[in-house]
């Protein structure tokens, strides 16, 4: 029997460190990575939940508003409870999500002369946001009583609004009233404050 000898070879210790540092790199780049897309998906549920539950952002597909607001165009809207002549405000009819301006609130009475004069509780309105008054297509009995709880609500281009003015839409209740419209997002020309 021959005696053999056993060599064992020692490698390099800067090779091995070097390996378990990029070893130990990869598992902190997993860490951060992780933590990065975590923190992520928060803002993101936290921008979504805000946008749903307090600042509705809508987009603006009809010319029922025009001049004030246009196809296209992108608005950001407050959540509230009351509202007053003048506001702008997006709400549900059906399951369409309409932009329109109030003219009255509950219990007031709203008289539309034929030349497309607004009078609220006899008082005429001075409404310099509209280009051109018109009658528009109304087949309520004038004068007219917003009931309880409900609001009379119009477009700007008083000539091609569905408005409070037709049955098929009516005055708006509270519930179906997604947020008083603060300002425009879009288009980046036009962005700010919605003027009356």
């Amino acid at each position: 029997m021959s005696r053999q000898r056993l060599i064992l070879e020692i490698p390099d210790l800067s090779l091995i460190e070097n390996e378990l540092k990029r070893e130990q790199s990869k598992g902190k780049y997993g860490r951060v990575l992780r933590s990065t897309i975590y923190a992520l998906i928060v803002v993101a549920a936290v921008a979504v939940l805000i946008a749903v539950f307090w600042l509705p952002v809508f987009r603006i597909y009809g010319t029922s508003m025009v001049p004030t607001v246009e196809k296209g165009d992108i608005v950001v809207s407050v959540k509230g409870s009351r509202f007053d002549t003048g506001d702008i405000v997006g709400l549900y009819v059906g399951n369409r999500l309409l932009v329109k301006r109030v003219i009255a609130g509950p219990g007031q009475w709203v008289d539309i002369k034929d030349d497309g004069t607004v009078y609220v509780d006899g008082e005429m309105q001075d409404e310099p946001y509209i280009r051109e008054k018109a009658f528009g297509d109304c087949n309520i009995e004038l004068p007219y009583q917003v009931p309880d709880g409900r609001y009379f609500v119009m477009g700007d281009n008083r000539a091609t609004s569905a408005d409070s003015r037709h049955t098929s839409i009516g005055c708006i209740e509270e519930e179906q009233i997604v947020g008083r419209v603060l300002m425009r997002l879009w288009p980046l020309n036009k962005i700010g404050g919605i003027s009356d």
